[in-house]
């Protein structure tokens, strides 16, 4: 039948011929997943294998191989080109193969069967890089980690936590909440800024902190009545990281939260696995004590997840031999860290005040009170007069410009920075640098 010059009928013929094939589809698809069920419920490797098998491919574990990785990350595709690349770095090399069998001391006759695989360690040696390990042994936080120091390990380290000037009431807050999860933190609270009053520039907290035994500085940064990064310091000599602050919940906004104990909680850092990653999770363990008090039952995480360092504090409940549960602490927030400088902050800002007049007493005689412009004026005539002939002289205003450029590097100490984040990383998505 046409009606306006269309063919009705078979237009509502494809529509019922793609409706039932869609529905033979579907059909087929239950069938085969009913038995699937079937064969897996008779034999469960099948349903272990198909589920190793089908892994959905993520940002996460599909990133980018990095040199300077330590540990393979947790969770990566089947088809990720890092644990090739890590078996392709960690090839024995024959100095290597010599040393591994003079130093083994288990006896001959005593053998590792093949089809158990001894279960390998949290940084296998293979895998260490030398200059890494070095690094290890010798960076700031190695005083912390060393068995053999004198200090008492079950009393908590000293941490100064403070506000960039004129704070306010959110910032402080925030910095309360702080001072509950660190065990021997402190607040010092900065003056405002005003017209006859000047903060003191972070440097000179710095070497506050350091003259009265303080082991990290924490300066919690605000902008528009809120706080949005956070700046810590390892004392005495740095190094100073700095972290964009977001997604900022007190404890009392977080629903069902559980009150918080003087006990010292336990650290778990997860999925920092560069040579950067070790360096800010080493950083952030001189946070607090080396022995945590299990009776407590409280934790304390920072998860790495593509660069954005998520903190949560939980107590965890054991409801039985076999399950336990969470409750959240509080507070919560989210780190990204922006740069790492290997000193302390520069005592030399920018927007240092300028020096205060100086008025000309009543005694003194015109040339005593301008001796100054005098002394200008005649360099001015000398340069003048030698119309540029006198070579010495030149090399002395060289050497002056060379002497106040080194003064004000001198001025200027630590701000060599070890890494520092630019816009252009974020192009790449898949490249992550903890």
């Amino acid at each position: 039948m046409v009606q306006g010059g269309k063919k009705r009928e078979n237009r509502f013929n494809r529509i019922e011929r793609v409706r039932a094939e869609k529905r033979a589809k579907t059909a087929a698809k239950f069938k085969e997943r009913m038995e699937r069920r079937k064969l897996e419920k008779k034999n469960p490797e099948l349903k272990k294998k198909r589920q190793a098998e089908n892994v959905p491919m993520t940002i996460d574990n599909t990133r980018a191989y990095d040199p300077s990785m330590v540990t393979i990350p947790s969770g990566l595709h089947p088809k990720s080109a890092i644990p090739a690349e890590f078996a392709a770095r960690s090839k024995p090399t024959a100095s290597t193969k010599g040393a591994s069998a003079a130093d083994s001391s288990e006896p001959s006759g005593s053998k590792v069967p093949q089809d158990q695989d001894p279960t390998p360690p949290a940084v296998p040696a293979e895998f260490m890089d030398p200059e890494h390990a070095a690094d290890i042994a010798n960076d700031p936080f190695a005083a912390y980690f060393d068995p053999d120091s004198e200090r008492d390990p079950s009393e908590p380290p000293k941490v100064l936590i403070t506000t960039s000037p004129h704070a306010t009431a959110p910032t402080w807050a925030f910095c309360d909440e702080l001072i509950g999860v660190f065990p021997g933190a402190q607040f010092f609270k900065r003056r405002k800024r005003g017209f006859r009053c000047n903060a003191p520039p972070l440097g000179t907290v710095a070497g506050w902190a350091v003259k009265r035994g303080y082991s990290s500085l924490i300066v919690v940064n605000e902008d528009h009545h809120k706080p949005n990064a956070v700046t810590i310091v390892h004392l005495p000599s740095g190094p100073t990281a700095y972290f964009k602050l977001t997604s900022v919940e007190l404890t009392k906004e977080i629903f069902g939260h559980a009150r918080a104990s003087p006990h010292y909680p336990e650290l778990v850092l997860n999925n920092f696995v560069t040579r950067l990653g070790h360096t800010v999770g080493r950083m952030f363990q001189t946070l607090f004590p080396p022995m945590p008090e299990f009776e407590g039952r409280q934790v304390v995480t920072l998860h790495n997840q593509r660069d954005f360092l998520f903190f949560r504090r939980h107590r965890y409940m054991f409801k039985s031999t076999d399950r336990t549960a969470l409750q959240e602490i509080g507070p919560r927030f989210t780190l990204k860290l922006r740069s790492l400088k290997t000193g302390l902050p520069s005592n030399n800002p920018l927007g240092a005040p300028m020096k205060p007049l100086e008025l000309a007493k009543e005694d003194e005689e015109p040339e005593q009170q301008y001796a100054h412009i005098a002394e200008e004026g005649a360099n001015v005539e000398d340069e003048d007069n030698s119309g540029g002939e006198d070579e010495g002289a030149e090399k002395l205003v060289k050497e002056e410009k060379e002497t106040k450029r080194d003064g004000k590097k001198e001025a200027r100490k630590g701000e060599e920075f070890a890494w520092a984040w630019n816009p252009r990383m974020d192009f790449k998505k898949r490249n992550f640098y903890l």
